[in-house]
């Protein structure tokens, strides 16, 4: 798989994981788009608000946890298609919610299909892609799912208050997301199993057809193949125990990602999810605010493409920490801002430089784990940050009523200081290295 070019099925499955990942960032940057809509359309306090919110997140920390472990025991492939079944299901249920108790059980059901879908992709694509490729295409499907937050924020502003075919327009948000899915869900249903993932646990024919449908395809776009190396197999093969990712050398790693996801939330989604909040205690009404929400939100997928041209190029270690650096500033800076150019500017460069941080730690966190546990360290580990996502409004909002913004940005900045030297202390090189090298 290593000595492969990019064939057809790479870039069909790097779009097909792509548009997946897209729907779960709409659903994340949903919650702080809708938070005002909601609150009007059912009459609720903050208090009430916040476990609607929180909803989503927590059945997406459970979501991670289970469907993560299900990819390294049954299959990368089921998992991706079961996960996308259940959240155009509920996704579609929370449309038609009659109250705030309805909306947050469907809420959660959907956070529960989402859960694993960013590690899962990881996951899959690290070990679809050869070694010199790997990040460039995942940092592809990561622009392309990132297209979903300026999506997110404009439709919000497009139909904050209108009514179509007899729906309120946040209502449509969600029907949106559900029949997307399951587009995607029709895409994926022609993708092949991990064939590195097949051969960890013994299923080595399928493996060799699935490999060598790649070689055929390779060969009939015009590339010659040399033969592989006997040398380069996996590194082992089985079914791995949970607890092997807290022995040498996974613990160092684990544990790295912990800290890593217990922190990089507060960077990342606190502030993606928070800005129309921050820029109504700014001042700014509600239907200004989405508007500059959604122009700060262009910043995801220019800030993801920008990571295309560097992510083979610089260690990934290295990208994570410099760009965990410039969120700490640019956060700053948007904070103090008062005045609508610097807040755009600095709102916009916040979000760009938090996308060459996220595509480069997505990569990363698949890299540094074996294939039999590939999943299950990707997706435990992100787990936490969906349940820190789940916590935030309960500890950055009330912090925001209290302290104000700067005090908010304060917290920020410290968190992705700290995440920049645990990598730096804790975090392998992986750029360019074969997987099994990595993880031997």
């Amino acid at each position: 798989m290593d000595r492969l070019p990019i064939t057809r099925t790479h870039r069909q499955a790097t779009v097909a994981v792509g548009l997946g990942m897209f729907f779960d960032i709409y659903e994340v940057f949903l919650a702080g788009v809708l938070s005002g809509v909601l609150a009007s359309q059912f009459h609720l306090s903050k208090a009430a608000l916040t476990p609607v919110l929180a909803s989503t997140f927590i059945g997406m920390f459970l979501g991670a946890l289970v469907l993560g472990r299900a990819a390294d025991r049954f299959g990368r492939r089921g998992a991706f298609l079961f996960n996308l079944a259940l959240y155009s299901v509920f996704s579609l249920l929370g449309a038609f919610s009659p109250n705030a108790v309805w909306l947050m059980v469907t809420r959660f059901c959907a956070g529960l299909g989402l859960g694993a879908e960013l590690p899962l992709a990881d996951a899959y694509l690290t070990d679809l892609l050869p070694a010199q490729r790997r990040g460039r295409y995942i940092a592809w499907a990561y622009t392309v799912s990132f297209i979903g937050v300026p999506f997110v924020g404009f439709l919000a502003h497009s139909l904050f208050e209108i009514t179509v075919l007899g729906l309120a327009g946040w209502r449509w948000i969600f029907i949106i997301g559900a029949l997307g899915s399951v587009v995607v869900f029709f895409l994926r249903r022609g993708l092949p199993e991990s064939p590195r993932w097949l051969d960890s646990v013994g299923r080595t024919e399928e493996a060799e057809r699935i490999t060598a449908r790649f070689e055929d395809e390779a060969r009939a776009e015009g590339h010659e193949l040399t033969d592989p190396d006997p040398s380069d197999g996996p590194a082992s093969t089985g079914s791995e125990p949970i607890r092997n990712l807290f022995r040498p050398p996974y613990g160092r790693r684990t544990a790295m990602m912990l800290v890593f996801h217990l922190l990089q939330t507060l960077g990342y989604y606190g502030f993606g999810t928070l800005v129309p909040v921050v820029l109504a205690a700014k001042g700014f009404p509600v239907g200004q605010s989405l508007l500059f929400t959604a122009v700060t939100y262009l910043g995801y997928p220019v800030g993801s493409a920008l990571s295309l041209p560097i992510v083979e190029r610089f260690e990934r270690k290295f990208l994570i920490i410099g760009a965990a650096i410039g969120m700490a500033l640019f956060g700053l800076a948007f904070g103090m801002s008062h005045a609508m150019t610097p807040i755009l500017i600095f709102g916009f460069l916040y979000t760009a430089t938090s996308n060459v941080f996220s595509n480069s730690y997505h990569i990363y966190q698949a890299e540094i784990f074996p294939t039999g546990l590939r999943s299950t360290a990707a997706s435990g580990t992100y787990a936490l940050s969906r349940l820190a996502t789940a916590a935030m409004p309960f500890v950055l909002v009330p912090l925001l009523s209290s302290a104000g913004v700067g005090a908010l940005f304060s917290v920020v900045c410290g968190a992705m200081a700290i995440v920049a030297v645990d990598v730096a202390v804790l975090g392998p090189r992986t750029t360019g290295r074969r997987l099994e090298t990595v993880n031997q």
